[in-house]
């Protein structure tokens, strides 16, 4: 299992449950996590994905705690079983 096949497998899952994962770039600003995922009911979320037992960055843990700060959740998917707790938290 690597980090691409966890992204696929929460690509697919998202809008298996009728999501949608888009994919952020964001120039001149480092650190942002890999995905934002949305919910109907105005479910909102953002994904850093790693590959199995890798660590976020210092800089990605800084971005996490901007983010939270402003009421988001922000999860750190590096396995299958991480796409499916985020699936259910969110989805419930």
């Amino acid at each position: 299992m690597n980090e691409v096949s966890i992204e696929k497998r929460l690509k697919t899952k998202v809008s298996e449950h009728g999501g949608l994962a888009f994919k952020l770039i964001s120039p001149g600003f480092a650190g942002v996590p890999d995905r934002l995922v949305l919910f109907n009911g105005a479910k909102v979320a953002f994904v850093e994905l790693k590959a199995p037992a890798k660590k976020l960055r210092a800089l990605q843990r800084k971005r996490k705690k901007q983010l939270e700060a402003l009421g988001f959740k922000v999860y750190k998917i590096d396995s299958f079983e991480a796409v499916d707790r985020m699936l259910e938290e969110m989805i419930r």
